[in-house]
């Protein structure tokens, strides 16, 4: 006997399965996109400074903040107790720490008394400028060619050019781990400057071995849709990324490399990898800072400092509110080597 097919019966959904049909499925997955769309606009308002400034605040919540992250300004004299006998590296960031944050990223330019301040401090301190935007164009806002440079979030790291013994050759550390990307990189620069062109004052930025979408100066309104517009782009390519800065969406590759891997690999270049009597200090602003920062904690070496003026979650164990307090930091560090230099002079 032949069973009617129109009459059989659909076999039953396996264990741990739920039947659902395909047009609820489709409907679940526009859903579940849009949810995800929400959460990184949801994100990228709570990154936005101008809405934690009006973010309510209690002063007991910015004095309980600030007992557990202290100014550094203010605890300088106990830093520099913890550094006693130890070789201090510096790191800083550049956007927010070392250059005011500014609406065209293009325009990001540090002080000259700011120059002069880093110029001095490598000379006193193995110092390195650890950013996410491309390493020649960091390099071209702070024209030092005595500091370490390491450009897209680490993933581009070039040291200062040392004359070998015969002086016609120069040897550099130069590091670049993710070079295999940069086709894939250039191909969704492409697409996305294409993508966002309707939204207005939306900036792609190559940053070669990573991409940046400001919107500095995109109307909050349109936020959901430069989101959209982004991830449209990313849906094809699992290689990469989306993590977020102050106001920029961040496109990275997927391998395990940050600015806390950057740090150790510098500290290693510099023949500290495993020295007890190193003592690195890092300031940044930024969110991809906390990788810097944690790695610090965990090494219990060093500390890493929070240049921002609202409470903020962190693994920084200091705070500094602005880059001029920044570059204050870091002329009392110059001061006191220079001093300290001066002193064993004398002995």
């Amino acid at each position: 006997m032949v069973s009617d097919p129109k009459s059989a019966q659909k076999p039953p959904a396996p264990p741990g399965f739920i039947s659902i049909s395909r047009k609820k499925l489709l409907q679940n997955l526009e859903i579940n996109a849009g949810a995800r769309v929400n959460s990184w606009v949801d994100s990228m308002r709570a990154s936005s400074p101008t809405h934690m400034k009006s973010a309510p605040s209690t002063a007991d919540d910015q004095g309980s903040w600030n007992l557990n992250h202290p100014s550094a300004l203010d605890m300088f004299e106990q830093i520099i107790d913890a550094s006693k006998g130890k070789q201090i590296v510096m790191f800083l960031d550049y956007d927010g720490t070392l250059s005011p944050i500014v609406a065209d990223p293009d325009r990001a330019f540090m002080s000259k008394k700011m120059r002069k301040t880093v110029r001095k401090l490598a000379k006193c301190f193995p110092t390195a400028i650890v950013s996410g935007r491309c390493r020649d164009k960091v390099y071209n806002f702070v024209k030092l060619a005595e500091l370490y440079y390491a450009g897209s979030h680490g993933m581009d790291i070039k040291g200062p050019e040392k004359c070998s013994k015969s002086n016609k050759d120069t040897e550099s550390v130069l590091f670049q781990p993710a070079s295999e990307f940069l086709p894939m990189i250039d191909e969704v620069y492409t697409q996305l400057v294409e993508t966002t062109k309707s939204t207005p004052g939306a900036k792609v930025e190559n940053n070669k071995f990573c991409l940046s979408v400001h919107f500095r100066c995109v109307d909050e309104k349109k936020w959901s849709e430069l989101a959209q517009q982004v991830k449209s782009v990313l849906k094809d390519y699992p290689k990469l990324r989306l993590t977020q800065g102050r106001k920029v969406l961040e496109i990275r590759p997927t391998i395990k490399w940050d600015k806390g891997k950057a740090l150790e690999f510098l500290l290693e270049s510099l023949g500290f990898a495993n020295c007890t009597d190193v003592f690195p200090v890092y300031i940044g602003d930024d969110r991809t800072d906390e990788d810097a920062f944690k790695i610090l904690r965990d090494r219990g070496q060093g500390f890493g400092i929070l240049v921002s003026k609202f409470p903020k979650d962190t693994n920084a164990s200091y705070s500094l509110q602005e880059p001029d307090e920044v570059m204050d930091f870091l002329r009392r560090l110059v001061e006191w080597k220079e001093l300290s230099l001066r002193t064993q002079s004398r002995m």
